[in-house]
């Protein structure tokens, strides 16, 4: 829905894989995963362009400028996570730009100024997230070894 929401809804970027459910244990598990672009440290997409419409910025970001791109559709083969589509009404390629005219303007990206309801979503300093991550793992754990007892 951020997606939706910061564009218009005109766009969306993320797509969600469901897996499941499946049994683990007694217990059924059902995962959603998204499948986004990753802004590589080498983006194969870039590289693919014939047009040099993708470039990666200074601070990592990956942007596909939608006035420069055909429509070839070779990035679209070329990303090796399919987090690239091609927008047949308006024949070019679609991806995400992690909001870069909200980072430019000392925002985060729509996706990640939880709007998921898990608060999933994180973007920043990948020391400081990695740190969240295990505090919410470490949580859960908890919770979880109560619930056993």
């Amino acid at each position: 829905m951020a997606c939706h929401q910061e564009y218009d809804f005109q766009r969306k970027f993320i797509r969600i894989q469901e897996d499941g459910p499946k049994r683990v244990g007694e217990k059924l598990e059902y995962y959603h995963r998204p499948n986004v672009c990753r802004h590589c440290d080498d983006p194969a997409c870039a590289e693919a362009c014939p047009e040099e419409a993708i470039t990666k910025r200074e601070d990592g970001i990956v942007v596909l400028d939608y006035e420069k791109c055909t429509g070839c559709q070779s990035c679209v083969e070329a990303c090796p996570y399919n987090a690239i589509e091609f927008d047949e009404e308006g024949q070019t390629a679609l991806k995400c730009n992690l909001c870069h005219h909200r980072v430019d303007n000392g925002l985060i990206p729509a996706c990640a100024d939880n709007v998921c309801l898990a608060h999933c979503i994180y973007f920043g300093d990948p020391a400081v997230i990695e740190e969240q991550m295990n505090k919410k793992r470490e949580k859960r754990q908890t919770i979880e070894a109560a619930g056993k007892k």
